[in-house]
């Protein structure tokens, strides 16, 4: 199966994604149609929502091939890096976000493993990145108010010209 990459404005990105129980041949094949999926985008890591389902997974590769990391969590954060930061979801736009630079995250591996990772700089972000989509938070939601109204007009213009003068309503409302 091949995937289609969601992009802003489809409901499921704003969705909590569910805990993973069982790691069968389901999740495994999800896996292996995830990964084309994010190296066909020219991205380094996809999240599960992305791709239309609500587990908590992502899939990334930062250079050493391509790695899952199964129920996620941070469980230890550090320190302060800014970093222009793009999305596959929002393709098109980018913006400088400040993140902790470092993190410890803890999960499972394909195989049923505990791993736990401290990471820094790009891998620090790839996982808070993916993290926050399977938390329904996109890379919008760390602008400022008036930045995001500048990135929100930008991303209809986007939208208009690719979709040839429609546009994606839904996750475009402020609060």
């Amino acid at each position: 199966m091949s995937y289609q990459i969601r992009v802003m404005g489809d409901p499921v990105l704003r969705q909590e994604a569910k805990s993973i129980d069982d790691i069968d041949g389901r999740i495994v094949q999800m896996v292996d149609d995830m990964v084309p999926a994010m190296y066909q985008a020219e991205g380094i890591g996809l999240a599960a929502p992305q791709v239309g389902i609500q587990k908590r997974l992502f899939v990334y590769d930062i250079g050493e091939g391509p790695q899952t990391l199964v129920n996620p969590e941070i469980i230890e954060a550090n320190g302060e890096w800014a970093f222009e930061e793009g999305c596959l979801s929002v393709p098109g736009l980018s913006f400088e976000i400040i993140r902790p630079k470092e993190v410890h995250l803890v999960g499972r591996d394909l195989e049923g493993n505990e791993v736990s990772i401290e990471a820094d700089e790009l891998l620090a972000r790839l996982f808070q990145h993916e993290l926050d989509h399977l938390d329904g938070v996109l890379l919008l939601d760390h602008l400022e108010r008036e930045e995001r109204k500048v990135a929100l007009r930008r991303w209809r213009e986007i939208q208009s010209a690719i979709a040839g003068g429609s546009n994606t309503p839904g996750d475009l409302a402020l609060p």
